[in-house]
This record gives structure tokens, C-alpha cells and sequence, in this order.
């Protein structure tokens, strides 16, 4: 368990933030047109799994320890907790874009390039620079009440994450300086260090209206 998930939560209940997410989101019709994508470039089956009775979609664009993650789950929590709801009738969606694009990579991602220290992220049991992404996947020796709080388990759970293309181009670059690869082969290797099941859109904002466009209400995660 790493100091920034603790001290997130620690705040929110400091703030009474976590009344203030916990409001269920109105369910928004969907459009009778669905519009068919015109090639395979993108993967647009999410739009087909959005059918809980209520559904929000949680942008995420910077780092803030991990934030938008948090948010979306403790939304699918307290509904449940609220109303008694099945899970199944909750859809969450998380876009992660602009800077929170670290956030998708796994943990070979960031101790290969020592995020941790670029973004002033500490482990709280060395105090040194975190080497593994916070939110990424389920990390041992979590405390029970936090396995929840990461975009395996979220998916996992039936969550959908959706990360900005624009966004991982920085991802990309990356690896095309460090290694002196060529665009295409940097990108195959970005793509290995992309947590299964976070589905890459054209960008940040079109998956947001996506969502939108599928019934969720919209809220600023991070």
C-alpha cells in the first residue's frame, strides 16, 4: 500500500468528500442511432456494455494520486451501499488522459523509467520514490478495505478504463529515445507495458463525449 492512496482516502473523509461522490448519477437515455465504426482501428465494444441503470463517466486528466480510480470506485460502493443495487445495474466508466496517462503502464513501465520520482510519488514504508504505479494492479500486502482501488480489480469487476492515444504518443517517445527505436516498434513495446484491459481510444475527449453519448454523467475525477 503506497502513502498516496492512504492519504487520498484519509482526505476525502477529512473533506466529506466522500458524500459529495457518492450522489447517484441520473440515468441518460441512449441515442436510438449507434453509430458503426468504419474500420477496427479502435476497439469501440465498451459502448455496447454501458447498460447499467446508472452510469457516470470519470475523467481523469492529471496524476492526483490516483484520484479519478478512487472516485470511480467508491461511486459503484456507496450505490451500492445507498440502494442496494447489483452491480450489474452500475456502469462506470474511467477515461485516463493528458497527465494521468502514467497511470495505465504497469510496473515494469515505471521503475524502467523511475516515475515515482518524476512525479513526487513516495512508498510509505521506505519513504523512498514509489516503483510501482499506486493504482495500477493489486499489490501484496494491501490492506483488504484498498484491493479494490486499482484498474485491474476495476475492470476485473466489470469497470471500463479507457486511456487518450494523444496522451500515450508521450508513452511512446519514451521508449523511441531510450531504446532508439523507430514510431511502430516503440509503440509495440508501449503497448507491452499497457495494463490488460484498458482499451486506448483516438483521444481523451472523444471517449469522455462517448461515454456521454452512452447514458453516463459526466464528472471531473483528478
Amino acid at each position: 500500500m503506497t502513502t498516496p492512496r492512504r492519504d487520498f482516502l484519509k482526505r476525502l473523509g477529512a473533506t466529506g468528500a466522500f458524500a459529495a461522490i457518492g450522489l447517484p448519477a441520473a440515468l441518460q437515455a441512449e441515442p436510438a442511432h449507434h453509430d458503426v465504426p468504419v474500420s477496427d482501428k479502435w476497439d469501440m465494444t465498451w459502448c455496447d456494455r454501458i447498460t447499467g441503470k446508472v452510469r457516470a463517466v470519470f475523467d481523469s486528466p492529471q496524476v492526483a494520486e490516483g484520484g479519478g480510480m478512487f472516485r470511480a470506485q467508491l461511486w459503484r460502493d456507496q450505490h451500492m451501499e445507498v440502494y442496494g443495487a447489483p452491480l450489474t445495474d452500475i456502469s462506470a466508466v474511467l477515461v485516463i488522459r493528458h497527465e494521468a496517462i502514467p497511470l495505465v503502464m504497469n510496473d515494469l513501465y515505471w521503475q524502467r523509467f523511475d516515475l515515482g520520482k518524476e512525479l513526487k510519488l513516495k512508498d510509505e514504508n521506505d519513504k523512498k520514490w514509489t516503483k510501482v504505479n499506486p493504482v495500477g494492479v493489486l499489490h501484496p500486502g494491501t490492506p483488504e478495505k484498498y484491493t479494490k482501488y486499482n484498474i485491474a480489480e476495476f475492470t476485473k469487476s466489470g469497470g471500463t478504463v479507457l486511456a487518450c492515444n494523444l496522451a500515450f504518443g508521450e508513452v511512446v517517445a519514451k521508449f523511441m529515445k531510450e531504446d532508439k527505436l523507430s514510431k511502430e516498434d516503440a509503440r509495440k513495446k508501449a503497448i507491452d507495458h499497457l495494463i490488460p484491459g484498458v482499451i486506448l481510444q483516438p483521444s481523451g475527449g472523444f471517449a469522455v463525449l462517448r461515454a456521454q453519448q452512452a447514458g453516463c454523467n459526466y464528472l471531473l475525477a483528478s
